[in-house]
């Protein structure tokens, strides 16, 4: 699916958008299509990334027939299949992009900049794709991620040892309980957004990367992850509230 370029004062963009979305699943069984408020997990992905209105291309990237003749159906580009061995849930999403830069550069279609939208974010909306696009150029960033304020605050959070020791994961300079005295600067990646350049990438191995990546802070509705049947439920009832 072809949105076009983008244009800055600068240069045209050429932007990717890539939703990986294989057919396995361990919480909820074919997750991807999974119905919420009866249109499938990975149809909100869908729609968001068409909307956005800032993608020059929109690819899929799955193992599974039954994902790809959905895509189809929506118009999206199936030209590429993901290996089977990258559709197990062992399968890194770094070796994933991969594989995929590798097939478009054989191509000679290397995008400037990939964004990956991961289908567990339904509520992630098509104008926040487009401001975190934005973002990214604005600041002339290699690597971005969506991120919330953390709901469990570090201060009231603990690791503990296997022989039962625990300890705070944070603490503040002073003593205080009062909730508006904690620190407020402390966020969670939720994985709706991951914006890259296709070098940087290679060369780092990764997606993100501690204090170069920068951060893109969403609400903690729109960054909600569906992993679990519970999540569903939580997804459903705020889409409820909002009909």
């Amino acid at each position: 699916m072809d949105q076009g370029l983008v244009t800055n004062s600068e240069r045209e963009w050429r932007i990717l958008g890539l939703i990986p979305a294989r057919g396995g699943s361990k919480g909820i069984p074919k997750k991807n299509l999974f119905p919420i408020m009866a249109k499938p997990l990975l149809q909100y992905t869908f729609e968001a990334a068409k909307e956005c209105g800032v993608l020059s291309d929109i690819m899929i990237s799955s193992e599974d027939d039954e994902i790809l003749h959905f895509a189809r159906l929506h118009g999206f580009d199936t030209s590429y299949r993901r290996p089977k061995e990258l559709g197990s849930d062992v399968a890194s999403t770094v070796d994933v992009v991969e594989d995929l830069l590798q097939w478009l550069e054989t191509r000679n279609q290397l995008p400037d900049i990939l964004v990956l939208l991961q289908p567990t974010s339904p509520l992630r909306s098509a104008d926040d794709i487009s401001r975190a696009i934005i973002r990214f150029i604005e600041l002339g960033a290699d690597s971005m991620v969506s991120v919330h304020k953390m709901v469990e605050h570090p201060f009231k959070s603990m690791h503990q040892k296997a022989d039962g020791e625990w300890h705070y994961l944070a603490r503040p300079e002073q003593k205080s309980h009062r909730r508006q005295d904690y620190d407020a600067n402390y966020y969670t990646i939720n994985g709706a957004l991951y914006l890259v350049k296709p070098q940087w990438f290679r060369d780092k191995k990764a997606l993100v990367v501690e204090n170069e990546t920068k951060l893109f802070e969403m609400s903690p509705i729109a960054g909600m992850d569906v992993d679990e049947l519970v999540d569903v439920f939580k997804v459903e009832a705020y889409l409820k509230m909002l009909s």
